[in-house]
């Protein structure tokens, strides 16, 4: 294939028992060995067995009849230098991360290499396996919690669920916030987000004259997405950086700032609190 489109897929039945995938790649699509282990532990490269569809990353790997492989090939996802996150606490059966603006909370069927969870697969000592527990947008930055196994994973996942789990953030806005919005009488936002009910509270923290801008501190109750920002444009402060509800023309990167995790942990029991102390 001399000149590649920017983006394609391509779906191959396996017919030949113990054919080697990154062989059998090779020959359906015409790229280069080299460049489909590339995509193979970028995640790009899939392999269906009956009803369930996993990434396949072993480019050695002998394949059984009557599977089905798939190619996902997207060039600016493929290009893409995933940020490097800091390692905030190793607890074992999951992970506590300051995520960089950029760096993704979940992959797509073109690929996760841009992600935390195959950040912290790949960095890791020992190494396992990562499991999103929740989600962090892409323009954020911040505390994430990351599972090492389906367990924890489904256990951590359900105080989110619950609401049993303190989330605390910070964010600067467009604009004099009113000074008045403290701790124990925010300003308080119940909007439905996609039809779902959503609730956040904002806190006046301070404020910045010279570039006419207030730091908030949020607290929500829900996690729908990008439920900060929608409220916090609903009340005419949208967040600094945020383009898609805010000032298009701003170029600095999105003021959020997710600062502070608490929580029991379900599986020993323990109280558990980490802050990034903005």
């Amino acid at each position: 294939m001399s000149e590649l489109p920017i983006r394609f897929e391509k779906h191959i039945e396996v017919t030949e028992k113990c054919s080697i995938a990154v062989d059998l790649l090779a020959n359906e699509t015409g790229l280069s060995k080299q460049l489909i282990k590339q995509l193979m532990q970028k995640g790009a490269v899939w392999q269906s067995i009956g009803k369930k569809t996993q990434r396949l990353r072993r480019a050695k790997k002998a394949l059984k009849a009557n599977i089905k492989l798939h190619l996902y090939y997207d060039k600016l996802v493929l290009e893409r230098v995933p940020p490097a996150p800091t390692l905030i606490s190793d607890e074992k059966h999951y992970s506590i991360w300051n995520k960089p603006y950029g760096l993704l909370s979940q992959g797509s069927k073109w690929g996760d290499h841009c992600t935390i969870t195959r950040w912290a697969e790949q960095h890791l000592l020992p190494q396992r396996n990562s499991f999103t527990v929740h989600r962090l947008d892409r323009a954020a930055n911040g505390l994430i919690i990351v599972a090492h196994e389906k367990k924890a994973a489904a256990a951590l996942s359900a105080l989110f669920q619950q609401r049993d789990i303190e989330k605390r953030y910070q964010i600067w806005v467009h604009g004099e916030f009113d000074k008045t919005a403290t701790e124990s009488h925010p300003v308080t936002v119940e909007q439905e987000i996609e039809g779902r009910q959503a609730k956040s509270h904002f806190i006046f923290l301070q404020y910045e004259p010279k570039g006419n801008r207030s730091l908030l501190q949020v607290r929500i109750e829900t996690g729908r997405k990008h439920q900060i920002r929608i409220h916090s444009a609903s009340l005419g402060f949208p967040v600094v950086g945020d383009r898609l509800y805010g000032k298009v023309e701003v170029e600095e990167d999105l003021q959020l700032m997710a600062y502070y995790l608490a929580f029991e942990c379900p599986l020993t029991n323990q109280y558990k609190v980490f802050d990034l102390k903005p």
